[in-house]
């Protein structure tokens, strides 16, 4: 008998150790339904935050899109929008905020302008460009078809960068227009 350790390629990828319990899920229910639903194998270690992900070589495509919803529970997401990178449509656009804030109240600042009052602010981009967007730790990320993503992450920059509110909004009203989306 063949040892199945052999066929098996393998990345890792480390992650929040408080996002750790998204991926293992109740009684490890997520964790073993992600496996079944992307053919992989994970190994979770807790206390270091690293989820390394096996998958036999003819699998390995999976690998990647594998480490990307890992990547993207990581960043906020929960499992079920993370899983949309499964669709080869779907992009995950990370935007590291620490580029626009040089200390931590004005990443604080930003973090509450990308967010709004009442989640407001998100909400608005979300809907406007049929995303997801989760602003976790020192990013601001962002699941979606690959232009609608691109339009979410391009209206989060302004926003992080300053801009007023109203001109982001118009002019992500516009896109839309053109886009058609």
């Amino acid at each position: 008998m063949e040892n199945d350790k052999e066929d098996e390629v393998f990345t890792s990828i480390l992650i929040p150790r408080e996002r750790i319990g998204v991926v293992i899920g109740k009684k490890g229910e997520t964790k073993k339904s992600l496996e079944e639903e992307l053919g992989v194998r994970l190994e979770v270690d807790s206390r270091s935050g690293e989820v390394k992900i096996f998958a036999k070589q003819d699998n390995a495509d999976m690998l990647l899109k594998a480490r990307e919803i890992i990547r993207a529970i990581g960043r906020g997401f929960s499992p079920e929008k993370a899983l949309l990178l499964k669709n080869d449509e779907y992009v995950l656009i990370v935007i590291d905020l620490t580029e626009y804030a040089n200390t931590k109240n004005a990443l604080v600042r930003i973090r509450s302008r990308l967010i709004g009052k009442k989640g407001k602010a998100r909400l608005l981009i979300e809907e406007a460009t049929n995303t997801y967007i989760s602003i976790y730790g020192k990013t601001a990320s962002i699941i979606g078809k690959w232009e609608n993503a691109a339009l979410a992450e391009e209206a989060l920059r302004k926003l992080a960068s300053g801009s007023p509110h109203s001109r982001v909004y118009d002019w992500l009203y516009q896109q839309k227009k053109y886009l058609e989306i």
